[in-house]
């Protein structure tokens, strides 16, 4: 045989064994994946920068429209509630310290890391019933809400702030300064956008929180949280729960140590909350009506929302 024919022949095996190769490769990897069992995500709670369980060790199952369950939700306690405004507190001792230039990085940082995870998002959103095409234009919206806020971290106090004319040697000037600590009742729909537009004010103006996040729709809400983990947003300034709604309004309406409540829901619990917020006389900001998906949702009146007016008088020479 000459050498030119051995040579196609070792070529010939050679490729055979290229292909048997390729095709026993391609069964050991389906092999593989059919075997592989998935990893779920746990839902957990968030407080003072942590992912704790809820100290109830209760849950229940958020299901899909088919029935299904997507997954176990956390079912916080009203202990876990009072955990977050202790965390919301001590926050609040350095979080409006911070300069407004600072705040507006920071929520411009968190408006990057939603960027950079839209797609988990986008999955989360359509698992809870959403479209493709409310889910993406849903994430969208929230990633610009965080950078409108953030662009209003600086300028909201030149807007309000003012120099009242007074009849004696003095100049009178009146800013605003944050509450401190506010409960917030997410809306049930837009699960991140609701949350995102009540949270971004509050915390732009120097507040700190705690949430509720939606009921029916809460996958978001704990997603955001991680986003929030890895924003350089201090421990204690956001806190979000998961749980039932009938179970933890009253707690975040009555609260002592809470300076305004946030509700945006419509039904028999606007009253009660109006009622168990008047003993300490909080203030309380209803936002039932609000489209979180029209532009005239956002604005700096909802930084104001959550603001006192401080009066300073200073003397001058006649």
């Amino acid at each position: 045989m000459d050498e030119s024919r051995k040579i196609s022949l070792r070529e010939s095996e050679g490729s055979s064994a290229s292909v048997a190769s390729s095709k026993k490769n391609k069964q050991s990897a389906a092999d593989v994946k059919t075997d592989r069992l998935p990893v779920s995500k746990t839902y957990k709670i968030y407080i003072g920068g942590k992912f704790p369980r809820t100290e109830s060790g209760r849950y229940y199952p958020l299901h899909d429209k088919q029935g299904g369950v997507i997954a176990n939700m956390c079912r916080s306690s009203r202990k876990d509630f009072r955990d977050a405004v202790v965390a919301a507190r001590s926050a609040f001792g350095t979080w409006p310290k911070a300069s407004a230039y600072l705040r507006g990085q920071i929520l411009y940082r968190i408006g990057e890391m939603l960027e950079g995870r839209k797609e988990q998002f986008h999955a989360e959103l359509m698992a809870q019933g959403a479209s493709k095409a409310r889910a993406q234009s849903e994430v969208a919206a929230s990633i610009d809400r965080l950078i409108y806020y953030a662009g209003w971290a600086d300028k909201y106090q030149q807007i309000f702030s003012a120099v009242n004319p007074v009849s004696s040697s003095h100049f009178n000037f009146s800013l605003l300064e944050p509450m401190g600590v506010v409960s917030i009742m997410a809306p049930e729909n837009h699960s991140l956008l609701g949350i995102v537009s009540n949270i971004a004010p509050a915390i732009v103006g120097g507040n700190t929180c705690a949430v509720l996040a939606s009921e029916s729709q809460p996958l978001c809400a704990i997603s955001f949280a991680e986003v929030l983990h890895a924003s350089d947003v201090p421990p204690g300034v956001v806190n979000i729960l998961t749980g039932l709604r009938e179970e933890l309004t009253e707690q975040f309406a009555s609260h002592m140590d809470v300076n305004a409540v946030i509700y945006c829901e419509t039904g028999d619990d606007a009253k009660l909350i109006q009622e168990l917020a008047a003993n300490n006389i909080k203030r309380v900001i209803s936002r039932a009506d609000a489209n979180w998906a029209n532009a005239s949702s956002q604005g700096p009146y909802l930084i104001k929302d959550t603001q006192e007016t401080k009066t300073t008088w200073h003397p001058i020479g006649t």
